[in-house]
């Protein structure tokens, strides 16, 4: 058990430095229409971590802690990326005339 927990958390930190690098290298303009993306990503984690922690029948602590975090994380992601989207579109609406 303890040896694919290891293996999980190495894959989960080895893909995060790989996200990293991959986001860091993205110009500035394509920072927002690739937030509107993950965003569907995301959602599909978030789903993803309820269904998994639905079908387990008696989770570790350690395993309820990981999926948790996956919810919140994935969560707060989604929302972050609907309020860039929002804020983006915004910049594009007509500014109403001051009376």
């Amino acid at each position: 058990m303890y040896t694919e927990l290891l293996a999980n958390i190495a894959i989960l930190v080895l893909s995060g430095f790989v996200g990293f690098a991959v986001i860091s290298k993205v110009p500035n303009t394509l920072h927002t229409p690739l937030m509107s993306g993950t965003n569907a990503i995301h959602g599909i984690v978030v789903l993803g971590a309820l269904v998994v922690l639905g079908k387990i029948e008696h989770p570790s602590p350690a395993m309820r802690i990981v999926l948790f975090v996956a919810v919140v994380f994935g969560t707060l992601n989604v929302i972050g990326g609907f309020v860039v989207t929002d804020r983006m579109l915004g910049m594009f609406k007509p500014v109403k005339a001051k009376q």
